[in-house]
């Protein structure tokens, strides 16, 4: 006789605002992102890049901050997205900081298959830039 158990997380709900959680590597290859909920939001956190260290090896400080309180900070393990709020499909009303250039940007996020679609934008979407970042599994 052969039992089979069903497993009761395969016929949960997955809350879809969730399913931006995870590690994405961005589009240049050059940073991995891991995405995870805030009360209510989504961000992201810099767990990975190839520029966090400098030349002998140290981590690299948010040096280009304008804020002076937060140039002391590491790059490495730095929350860059923040605000996130799962609405019809798409995470709105956040915003992603980028560490290299010290400046900070609305965001519109889209997931299609095992991509990330970010629109980086200041003012309204229509002038902005996408970015696109690959899902690690």
């Amino acid at each position: 006789m052969v039992l089979v158990f069903a497993d009761r997380r395969a016929n949960a709900q997955i809350n879809p605002a969730d399913r931006i959680k995870g590690i994405w590597l961005t589009e240049k290859k050059d940073g991995k992102i891991e995405i995870f909920r805030t009360g209510n939001t989504y961000s992201g956190k810099l767990i990975w890049g190839n520029t966090v260290l400098d030349e002998n090896g140290r981590p690299k400080h948010d040096v280009n901050n304008p804020d002076p309180k937060l140039k002391t900070r590491l790059l490495q393990g730095m929350v860059m997205l923040t605000g996130l709020v799962y609405e019809d499909g798409k995470w709105r009303n956040g915003r992603i900081y980028n560490g290299l250039t010290g400046k900070s940007y609305n965001v519109i996020v889209t997931i299609k298959g095992n991509t990330l679609e970010l629109r980086g934008y200041i003012g309204f979407p229509i002038f902005g830039e996408t970015t696109v970042w690959q899902r690690i599994q």
